[in-house]
């Protein structure tokens, strides 16, 4: 059972971190607005604004800011800034028992599912999969559902997915029981032979990707089976895949990719879910228990804060 972190209080401070590349600096002035309307009071890393190429900042300033606020006393949670690139190359260098004394909300999605993984493995800290400052919440695009879901940071809420949110689709029937890990599909790729390696065993799989064609998604879920990842799995939670189309005369769809790699694992598969690069986006905890029940087509998931 992982530690959920404690829930968050009107008044209370955020930490804003850049683990990966920098946000737009309109879109995170835009979004600290959004954080008034929570009724919380924000402190950006030491480093958090700076630009070094497609990183926000050195290796060691992003690896500064990150175990600095979680040790911050005055800092009751930690948003990341951005997704994009750089997680995977502190997250070795990261000190996960600091998380592990200092349990927080930890949110953030995409390049930061490197980070959830981790969390998870060595902290065992309940982590969040939700939309970002630059990208997400600073956007005229940010719709009404996606503010609502960080109401779960403030109160213990049981979350219920159906088919009011958006449309599902069954790939393979039956009801499935586990903790919800994962996120994005390249970066659980990335974990594979490394001590960071998603740990898939009894577990309800989320994945979610942006910008890779059916040739692409077909090479990563190979890699998972081909590394025994989605034999083990309880069932699975197929996310958003944005902007998958492809150029190439010849290829399969999305939906015969997903459907030749998840119907033979014979668990619970549905996909459809509003979960990853897409508007609305529904963030979930990770770590914690959840339900998939295929048959009815929907998605249950316990609280992710105390």
């Amino acid at each position: 059972m992982r530690v959920r972190p404690k829930r968050l209080q009107k008044g209370d401070t955020i930490g804003i971190v850049s683990p990966s590349s920098p946000p737009g600096r309109e879109e995170l002035v835009k979004s600290l607005l959004f954080l008034e309307e929570l009724g919380l009071k924000w402190k950006f890393g030491k480093h958090a604004k700076n630009i070094n190429g497609y990183l926000a900042g050195t290796d060691e300033e992003r690896l500064e800011d990150l175990e600095t606020l979680f040790q911050d006393p005055e800092v009751n949670g930690i948003i990341c800034s951005s997704g994009g690139y750089g997680a995977g190359r502190i997250v070795d260098q990261i000190d996960l028992q600091i998380m592990k004394e200092h349990p927080k909300v930890f949110w953030g999605f995409s390049d930061i599912t490197f980070l959830h993984t981790a969390m998870g493995l060595y902290s065992n800290l309940v982590t969040f999969h939700g939309p970002m400052l630059g990208p997400n919440i600073g956007k005229d695009t940010f719709e009404d559902l996606s503010k609502k879901m960080f109401q779960q940071l403030f109160e213990p809420m049981e979350l219920h997915y159906t088919e009011d949110i958006s449309p599902l689709e069954t790939i393979t029937s039956g009801v499935a029981r586990g903790e919800l890990i994962g996120g994005n599909l390249s970066l659980l790729v990335r974990t594979i032979g490394t001590k960071f390696e998603v740990d898939t065993a009894g577990k309800l799989l989320l994945i979610e990707d942006i910008g890779e064609e059916p040739a692409r998604v077909d090479g990563l879920l190979n890699h998972l089976r081909m590394a025994g990842k989605l034999k083990e799995v309880a069932g699975v939670v197929v996310g958003d895949f944005a902007r998958t189309e492809t150029e190439k005369k010849w290829t399969l769809t999305l939906d015969e990719v997903l459907d030749h790699y998840l119907k033979p694992l014979q668990v619970p598969v549905v996909k459809g879910f509003k979960i990853g690069h897409c508007e609305p986006h529904f963030a979930v905890p990770l770590g914690v228990e959840a339900k998939l029940d295929a048959n009815e087509k929907t998605l249950t998931i316990l609280p992710g804060v105390e």
